[in-house]
């Protein structure tokens, strides 16, 4: 996204686009409940939200010029974390559809939430412009 929808809509843009790739996440994991081995995955929104922010805490690598490896430009792009199962199968399958199903259902409310606050934003700037 641009400075100005940045500044303009706040953390919703980047919360948008981890609840978006959360989405995919959970969505993978569902169809992948019957693959013998799969490990169920998923995205520590806090994390990546604090990471994209550049509240991280960790120390960075310094670097000369941009471009370098290590540079310090912040992404919305979340790390996948192994979901911890609650019941293992015997096929070394991680995935519990109860709780994919779960998590995919929350996770629809709040990126709702987030598009919802960005279209009021983007309605109060219309009333603002046309009076």
């Amino acid at each position: 996204m641009s400075p100005i929808s940045d500044n303009l809509f706040g953390i919703h843009t980047k919360a948008l686009e981890l609840w978006q790739r959360r989405t995919e996440v959970l969505a993978s994991n569902l169809a992948n409940a019957d693959t013998p081995g799969y490990l169920a995955r998923d995205v520590d929104f806090r994390k990546a939200l604090a990471s994209a922010n550049g509240e991280s805490g960790k120390v960075t690598l310094q670097t000369d010029a941009p471009g370098q490896i290590g540079s310090n430009t912040p992404s919305a792009t979340a790390p996948l974390d192994y979901r911890v199962p609650t019941q293992p199968s015997m096929d070394g399958n991680t995935v519990d559809t109860q709780v994919e199903q779960a998590a995919f259902a929350a996770n629809s409310v709040h990126y709702q939430a987030s598009l919802a606050f960005i279209t009021a934003q983007i309605r109060m700037l219309r009333t603002a412009i046309t009076g």
